[in-house]
């Protein structure tokens, strides 16, 4: 428990992706990304479960090996690609309190393309989502200021171009930039009330955990090689 708050930690883990196959089966460093996720919640003592939603076989198998329950495979009609992050944790919570007969107050959520998570993110998250008494709390980035709305452009079909938002004309220095964040998917943590009631996994009071540093998110073969580069140059990573 964390705080005398329950606490359901669900690993996400498809066995579909189509940028990168059996994406959650790759390894960084090693290890399989779902492994690695199931590492991390394993390092949590206050999480009273810890579970993979998955519909794959062998994804199973790996996540049990590292820790993780499988008390369910996920069903099909909730494992497509375009299938929310809600619908997959509100399933895991019902099917979770339906099987341990209690009631969850936290579910976190912790992505295996997230490699470069450590366990203080992750209380982090939780401490601040109690401490801040929110509905959810997201693990974010600060974003690449190259990427800014303000520093985009339109291309049409002539070759013409323009500014996504006129007010870029004024921009001549990345300092005129509110600075931007995106989340990294390290954590997310959610309340009960949050899931069940707001149907969301934001919610009316959402908070954020700032990580600092170079991190890895796993879409593409790229990205792989990026998340060994970062395992292995760790004194480069910067990551707090």
């Amino acid at each position: 428990m964390f705080e005398g708050r329950r606490v359901l930690v669900v690993v996400p883990a498809r066995g579909g992706s189509k940028g990168v196959k059996l994406k959650n089966l790759r390894e960084v460093g090693g290890v399989p990304l779902v492994a690695l996720a199931g590492r991390i919640a394993a390092a949590l003592p206050w999480a009273d479960r810890r579970i993979v939603s998955t519909d794959h076989g062998e994804i199973a198998r790996v996540a049990k090996a590292s820790g993780l329950a499988v008390p369910f495979l996920r069903p099909e009609e909730i494992s497509g690609a375009i299938i929310g992050d809600w619908q997959v944790l509100i399933h895991a919570l019902t099917e979770m309190e339906r099987i341990d007969a209690v009631s969850y107050d936290i579910v976190v959520m912790l992505q295996p393309t997230s490699p470069s998570r450590r366990p203080e993110h992750v209380t982090r998250t939780v401490a601040h989502l109690v401490q801040g008494n929110y509905d959810s709390v997201w693990t974010v980035s600060e974003s690449d200021p190259k990427g800014h709305p303000l520093k985009q452009l339109v291309l049409s079909d002539k070759g013409d171009v323009s500014y996504y938002d006129p007010n870029g004309a004024r921009i001549v220095a990345r300092q005129q930039l509110t600075p931007l964040y995106t989340r990294n998917g390290i954590a997310y943590a959610m309340t009960r009330e949050c899931l069940v009631e707001q149907k969301t996994t934001a919610g009316a009071r959402w908070g954020a955990v700032l990580i600092k540093g170079e991190l890895a998110n796993i879409d593409t073969e790229l990205d792989l090689l990026w998340a060994n580069f970062l395992l292995a140059h760790q004194d480069l990573a910067g990551i707090e």
